[in-house]
């Protein structure tokens, strides 16, 4: 039975996760929990999985949580902010800690678990895009393993298992398309929160559908590969395929292309990342290729999708740039999400955050450096929103 830690419970992965693990008691035990706002469910969750150590984010959280669970004969040690959740991060015997908090805030809990020697199941694609540099050698010196729990990398190193040291020769990255991948791109500039979080085959959190609605969720996949797989730039590639069936396909190097194929289903990369190498039985629905009838594939818009160029640019640039456009995507991500801004003035507030950022850029930089630079990508996007009128929708920022 494989000990287990969740880092964001209460959140998409973390539920599914969870979920893995009431199908499969015989084979995941959890010791830690950590989540945010969502009191009542983690509580629940607390009852049900009996951890032996929680965090909650929010302190303020805190009385709630110790009312909800003041029954228990038994109840976890409790603890709080991001100190909390680095300590539930490398608490105990877990084996493997599975990494759902959104954004860089899953960054340093997901560096707490290195350093205690635990495997991180990883879906939090910020811990690489932004902290690759800290992340790899420090993995290399404590012998962990990082194996992808999303499922376009889950599907690339499904695909990888046998292919000999060298045989990689192209990654092909698969994407939806996201809630607008049939509207015209003229019509983008009146889109609405409501309209944006549509998305059209995957269940995920507010922030991610937002991603996969820009396509920037695919240019920090392709930095997130760049770091995972060890291939430049230029043989990674990405995809429209709005069946969301094939998960990703890797070319090798005399042209056969092999591909990860199945429903559109997250607990499927997750079970792969707890359970590898061993593959568990499970009775979910399995894949009909009659049932999923056509298989499409068509070129990315450019035009429509600014966020992947910015996305390459970073991870071509390396060094803190990555960190720089992820940070500034979260924080134009939510001022989207709070209706203050418009879905185009997403690319363009990312870009110029990435134009005005002229800090000598550090090929390995330290992990200050990086925190840094997030900190200050996260400003430079408000100041350029203030740059213009209370209310006015962003037309330009250059």
């Amino acid at each position: 039975m494989k000990a287990i830690t969740i880092l964001g419970s209460t959140g998409s992965i973390g539920t599914q996760t969870l979920d893995i693990v009431t199908r499969h008691p015989d084979q995941f035990r959890v010791v830690g929990l950590a989540a945010g706002n969502n009191t009542s469910l983690l509580a629940e969750q607390i009852r049900q999985f009996q951890p032996e150590i929680v965090a909650t984010c929010y302190e303020e959280k805190l009385p709630e949580l110790k009312e909800a669970i003041a029954d228990l004969p038994n109840p976890p040690q409790l603890l709080v902010g991001e100190e909390g959740v680095a300590q539930v991060a490398r608490y105990g015997d877990a084996q493997t800690v599975v990494t759902g908090i959104v954004g860089c805030a899953g960054l340093l809990p997901t560096i707490a678990a290195i350093e205690a020697g635990k495997d991180i199941a990883l879906a939090n694609k910020e811990t690489l895009i932004a902290g690759g540099p800290v992340v790899l050698p420090l993995l290399e010196k404590h012998a962990n393993k990082l194996l992808p729990a999303d499922s376009e990398h889950s599907a690339i190193f499904q695909c990888l298992q046998g292919v000999p040291e060298g045989g990689l020769r192209r990654i092909l990255l698969t994407a939806s398309g996201g809630a607008f991948r049939d509207l015209p791109v003229e019509k983008l500039d009146s889109v609405t929160v409501k309209d944006a979080l549509k998305h059209p085959n995957w269940s995920m959190g507010k922030k991610i559908t937002i991603d996969s609605a820009t396509l920037m969720n695919k240019g920090l996949e392709v930095i997130e590969a760049h770091f995972l797989f060890g291939l430049d730039y230029d043989r990674i590639e990405i995809v429209i395929h709005p069946q969301s069936i094939i998960h990703s396909l890797i070319e090798l190097q005399d042209t056969s292309v092999l591909a990860q194929l199945g429903w559109p289903d997250m607990r499927l990369p997750l079970l792969y990342a707890l359970s590898w190498p061993e593959r568990i039985y499970t009775d979910w629905e399995r894949l009909d290729l009659v049932k999923a009838g056509n298989l499409t594939f068509r070129e990315p818009d450019h035009a429509k999708y600014p966020c992947m160029k910015l996305a390459y640019a970073a991870g071509r640039a390396g060094g803190l740039m990555p960190a720089v456009l992820n940070a500034a995507n979260e924080q134009a991500v939510a001022l989207f999400l709070a209706e203050k801004i418009n879905f185009l003035d997403i690319p363009r507030l990312i870009e110029t955050t990435c134009d005005r950022f002229t800090t000598q850029n550090n090929q390995t930089p330290a992990l200050e450096e990086i925190l840094t630079a997030d900190r200050w990508a996260r400003q430079a996007v408000i100041a350029a929103r203030e740059e213009f009128n209370k209310g006015d929708r962003l037309i330009s920022l250059k």
